[in-house]
Formats: C-alpha cells, structure tokens, sequence
C-alpha cells in the first residue's frame, strides 16, 4: 500500500501542543494513536461524493449502517449479532461515562488494569468513582493479567464496574479465549459489571486473532457492554461514530434512555457515509495496512539499539517500548526522549506501571520508523 503521509497527521505536528505536551516543537510526531498514511480511497471518495450532494441536514441513519457492521464482523470474526442489541454513541468516552453513571454509585470502585489508555481514569475519577487498580504483569515476552488480584478486587463489596481493553492499548495484548472467560467467571460471580473497550479489534496482528468478549463469556451470567466501530480500524475518529453493543436488555435500554434525554443521538452525514463505506469496502485497505504494520514491527525488532526493548505486540498499531536500561527516572526520560527528537506517549501518561515506557505508533512511512530508531540510536547515553 502507498505509506506516503500527506498531511502527517497535522494535528500531531502542532508547534504550539508539541512545546506544551513535550517542551519542544519540531520533534518526529509519532505520539498520536491514528495512522499516519494514505486512507481507504474508497472512503475518501464517498465523502466527496457526499459533500458535492449539497445536503448536509438533518439525515437518518439507515439500518444497512449497523448492519455493514455486523457482515464485517461475521466475515473477519466470525461474529454474529445473535441475540445482541446494537446501539449508536457518539464516542467510547460516552459510553463509558454513561454506564458508570447508570450501573455505579459515587464512591464505588471501577477496576483498570494499567498501563492503559490515558482517558479511563479521567472518565473514572470525574464520576466520583474510586479507581481501583489491577496492574497487568510483564513477563518475559508479553504482559499477562494478575487474575488472582482481580478476583481479590472484584470481591470488594464497593468494587461495581470494570473496563477491560480487548485488545490492550498501549501494551499490545490480543487476549485470548481463556483470559477473557477467566474474567467473565470472576466479574459474574462478584456482580461486576463489564464494558470492554474493543475498538482496536481489527487491528490484531498474524497469527495472532481478536477473540470477541461476547463469545468468550458465554454462559458465564456475566453482564456486559462492549464498544465497537471503524474510528482506529480506518482513521476515522474525527468523522464517525462508534457501537455499544450487550446482551443485557437493560444496560442497552438504560444507555439509549439516557443518550435520548441527553440528545447523544444526532448523525452527521459525513460519518454515516464513511461508515458503512468502511466496513462495505475496506477490506483491502486494512489487509495492506496490516501487512505495513507488521513491517513496520519488525524493523523495530532488527533495529532498535540494545539498551531499548520492544514488547512484541500482537495487536493494535503502537509498539511499547522499555527504556528502562537507560535508567532514567519520568523526567529524565521525557527530556531524554525530547533531546533525542521524538515525540512519544511517555509511559507514566497510562499509569504509575509505565515508568521507564513509552508509547510509539508505527502505523507510519517506513522511513519514519527508521528515522526513529537512527534518533534513538544516535541520542546521548
């Protein structure tokens, strides 16, 4: 696929958020979880042609929209809506702030399991909720959960709610079958209610596979929501709107009730088109995408100097990188990394677990992975 970089991501190459975020400008962006390539011509076709029908009021969403969805995730997952109760949110943040409200009380525990992405425990703390930490543990090739410490905080009677990140960002874990029923039994059997972050679930690299929740957890009583849609997936973020999706008749009545009162539920004619293109006739794109992404992953394995890891990533389009050979304390690091030229997502952004890490998107032009690890090979030890 063409790995040219247009814009390279205008956003991420802000002077002004660059010195605010990283005490410089002009570093190599690659901080920003989005892709940094051409995206699906098909897409940006479909948006022209949309933008030259000179309508742009109010539209309603079709059912073929969701329902491009689910033949996605029944051709690529296997995964078919049988029984499931599909709704519309304008963002995972919103789901997620909305079941906390519905399914928590202030003061109740939601369990992370850290280092994870940086907007759950805002989400969390904003609430009047308590974090309640279960630490993921990084063994020899990848990081694993403590499901005896999460059986331990589950049992906690003011412990009520947990977001699990399937696959996880930032550390890059597709989880598997026995993991995920392994959490489901323990969350059933505390009343712990489940929303499952799934928005990564396309982007799991060979051989490795996206294991659906939903289909781990069956027969386990467990109740659960899970956000889906093609903002990671394709680069959308900006443009579309995302699922929330649950067997539970009352969690989805309860979301929709309160994304109604709230008015959540409003199109914008832009994301519906991209939306149901995306998962129509993306396939392609993603395969190439996919292909580029695992290159990119091992350049970094043949490249990176000796005093900086790379935990192997099985999904998503970030590597996590361990620098902790350096030893650099958060600021030494963070400055360490700012002298040598990079922006990069620094470790502790995703909790206390992530110091001496960092955060790098590789869905990138080749010659910005190797201008990365030239920068962090030639930087001063």
């Amino acid at each position: 696929m063409d790995l040219s970089s247009p814009a390279t991501a205008m956003l991420a190459t802000d002077p002004d958020r660059q010195r605010r975020l990283f005490g410089s400008d002009g570093l190599l962006p690659l901080w920003i979880a989005e892709p940094y390539v051409q995206l699906s011509p098909e897409i940006q076709a479909r948006m022209r042609d949309r933008a030259d029908l000179g309508w742009y009021g109010y539209e309603t969403r079709p059912k073929s929209v969701i329902g491009s969805f689910w033949s996605w995730m029944q051709d690529r997952h296997s995964w078919r809506d049988d029984s499931l109760v599909t709704s519309v949110s304008p963002s995972i943040g919103t789901s997620i702030a909305v079941l906390i409200e519905q399914f928590t009380e202030p003061g109740d525990g939601v369990i992370l399991q850290p280092p994870v992405f940086t907007d759950f425990k805002p989400l969390v703390v904003r609430a009047g909720r308590s974090v309640v930490r279960n630490s993921l543990v990084l063994g020899d090739e990848h990081y694993d959960m403590d499901l005896e410490g999460l059986e331990e905080a589950a049992a906690h009677p003011t412990t009520r709610f947990m977001i699990l990140c399937n696959p996880h960002n930032p550390v890059g874990r597709a989880w598997g079958r026995e993991e995920l029923a392994a959490v489901a039994t323990i969350s059933a059997a505390n009343d712990v209610f489940l929303l499952v972050d799934e928005i990564h679930a396309d982007l799991v690299l060979a051989p490795h596979s996206f294991v659906p929740f939903a289909v781990a957890a069956e027969g386990s009583g467990v109740r659960w929501a899970a956000t889906h849609g093609p903002i990671k997936t394709f680069g959308l973020a900006g443009v579309c709107d995302t699922l929330l999706i649950t067997d539970d008749e009352e969690a989805a009545d309860r979301f929709r009730s309160e994304s109604s009162r709230l008015h959540l539920t409003r199109n914008n004619v832009f994301g519906v088109a991209a939306f149901e293109t995306a998962y129509r006739e993306g396939g392609p794109w993603l395969d190439a995408f996919l292909a580029a992404v695992s290159d990119n992953v091992q350049t970094l394995r043949d490249g990176l100097p000796n005093d900086i890891a790379l935990v192997d990533p099985q999904a998503t389009y970030l590597a996590w990188l361990d620098f902790r050979q350096l030893g650099l304390d958060v600021p030494e690091l963070a400055s360490w990394l700012a002298e040598a030229g990079l922006a990069l997502s620094p470790g502790h952004w995703f909790g206390r677990e992530g110091a001496g890490f960092a955060r790098m998107t590789i869905a990138a032009p080749p010659e910005m992975i190797a201008r990365a690890i030239d920068l962090l090979t030639k930087a001063p030890r």
